[in-house]
This record gives C-alpha cells, structure tokens and sequence, in this order.
C-alpha cells in the first residue's frame, strides 16, 4: 500500500468548515480523524465558491418547465445558471487534479447524490432528485468512485467505497505512464480474488478483454478495461460473495495443510457467511498459513489488503 496520500474531494462542511446556509457545519469525525489520515482533501463549497454568503437563504430544488431549478426557500430566487456556471468550472478543473474519489453532504440540493428532494410546482418534493453540482461531477467523471456521508454510516457501503477510492488510484497510476499489456495482466492478476468477490461474471469478461488486448487499439482497451474494472467493484461484496472466494484460497492449500487445518479455515468460511464472524476472522488466519506454505499466488493478491488495515473496515463487514 503506497504511503503517498491520495486525493478525495469533499464538500466543505464535512471538515468542519461553517459554510452551511445557517452559518454552520457537518463535520463528520469518521472523515476527518479516522479516513483523514490517509487521504488528502480536497474541500469544495459550491455555494460558497459560487458567491454565496455564509449564512444565507436556504434553496431548494424545483421541477418545472421540463428544468429543474434551484432556487430559493423565502423568496423564490434563481440560482440556477449561477451554480451551473460555475459547476462546469470547478468540475472541469477536478477532472485534471488527480481526484480518486468524492464525499459528497447529503440532502444537499448542490451536493446531494441519492433521493434529493425535488419539488414539484405544486410543492410536494418527491426524493428523486440530485445536487447540481454533483451531477455535473459524476457526468464529467463517470468512474470517479462518489459517496455521500451518510451512506457511510452502513458498514459494507464505507468498505466498498474506500475500497473503490484505492482501487482508482492503482488504475490511474497503471494507465498513467507507457503501459504495455505485461503490465495490464500484472495488474489484473493482483485484482483476480478482489473482482470475484464483487462480480464473478465481471472477473471472467474482465479477463477475456485482457486476452484479447494486443489485437485492440490501446485508447478503446484502456477505456473499455477502466470502465468494466470499476463498474464491477460497484457491486457489493457481499458475506457469500467473500465465502466463495475464501473457498476458493482455500483450494491453494489442499497439499499443504493438514485436516485439521482446513476444517478450521472451512468454518471459518462458513462463519462468516452466516454472518456470525466479520471478515477480518478468516483473513487473519488466511494470511497466517499464506506466509507459512509460502503460496506467492495468494500473497500477491490486493484482496488481502485493498485499503489500510488500519481503518478495520472488515471488522465490521
């Protein structure tokens, strides 16, 4: 795992900053003490950084006319071509700043991404909408890996997504110099059990494009490759999911443990997908057998480790 910071864009008030409309903040402690040290922010306001005040009027979402608008609670006014304008700068500009992920408030009518309210002319919101801000960001970067704070809350969505911010930096970084195909099956290989446990019909379509890379242009493989490879870690990993990767491993060790060995890690499996034991369990004893039969194969792969282990994400999936 590279000790180099990665960089995370994130709505401002997530750090602490009291850009709010009512002049306060959000600040979110599992960001800032806990994911913060591994990251670098990247804090954005689009209120603010469009010319907005802080305090100000709170906004609101409104569909009419076929457009959806934003405008103000009180006094009804537009800042609808404001945001935009200035959405399209501030996006273009992090689509060249080496983001590998985005934290977005949610709720927000400039940030949000999943069931923003959006009203109606009648005034009734239906939970349909998404910030404008935000959908410029994820239009301009389709595969840039998005959350919302809250959604992080649930254990398995804060995984896959800090999974998913680590993974995109190890494909920017592939595909970022002279790549030759040697290097692509390098990086694929590593990422083999990763993409089982996500989406095993992802992992074969995966490996047949590889297979298949030299007879294509090097443009339309690296986008098509980008494209399916974060798309497939999208999916959750769920507990049966990782079992049958886990048994899987389990079959690298049939002429090197004993019995015993293998019925432990098999309950172990079956353990956790039942949900009695946390995926943590069965790695740890994983990786303990992989460093003493020495199997170079398992040792190699990013499923072991795709994020720091210091953020014990899979103690609690």
């Amino acid at each position: 795992m590279t000790q180099e910071r990665i960089r995370i864009g994130i709505s401002a008030c997530l750090l602490g900053e009291p850009v709010r409309f009512d002049g306060g903040h959000k600040r979110d402690p599992f960001l800032v003490e806990t994911l913060g040290r591994f990251v670098e922010w990247v804090q954005v306001c689009p209120e603010v950084e469009s010319g907005l005040d802080a305090p100000r009027e709170s906004m609101r979402l409104v569909q009419a006319d076929g457009r959806i608008r934003l405008v103000t609670n009180r006094t009804a006014e537009d800042h609808t071509a404001r945001m935009t304008d200035y959405a399209g700068r501030r996006v273009e500009a992090l689509a060249h700043d080496d983001l590998c992920g985005f934290v977005f408030k949610k709720d927000s009518p400039t940030c949000g991404v999943h069931r923003v309210k959006l009203y109606q002319p009648g005034g009734v919101p239906n939970k349909s909408g998404r910030g404008l801000f935000a959908a410029a960001m994820v239009t301009r970067c389709p595969l840039l890996p998005v959350e919302e704070e809250g959604r992080l809350n649930d254990p398995r969505l804060r995984d896959n997504f800090v999974e998913r911010i680590f993974a995109y930096r190890r494909l920017t970084t592939l595909f970022a110099g002279r790549w030759s195909m040697g290097d692509v099956v390098r990086f694929h290989t590593a990422h083999k059990l990763t993409l089982m446990a996500h989406k095993e019909v992802a992992h074969r379509q995966l490996g047949r494009l590889v297979a298949s890379g030299k007879a294509m242009a090097r443009r339309e493989f690296q986008d098509r490759y980008a494209s399916e490879f974060m798309t497939a870690l999208s999916a959750m990993a769920t507990p049966r999911r990782q079992a049958n990767v886990l048994q899987h491993m389990l079959g690298y060790f049939k002429d090197t443990l004993d019995r015993d060995d293998r019925a432990e890690l098999l309950g172990l499996i079956e353990d956790h997908a039942a949900g009695r034991v946390p995926l943590v369990v069965p790695l740890t004893l994983f990786a303990h057998h992989i460093r003493r039969c020495g199997v170079t194969y398992l040792a190699d792969q990013v499923y072991l480790r795709p994020h720091p282990v210091e953020l014990m994400l899979r103690n609690h999936v």
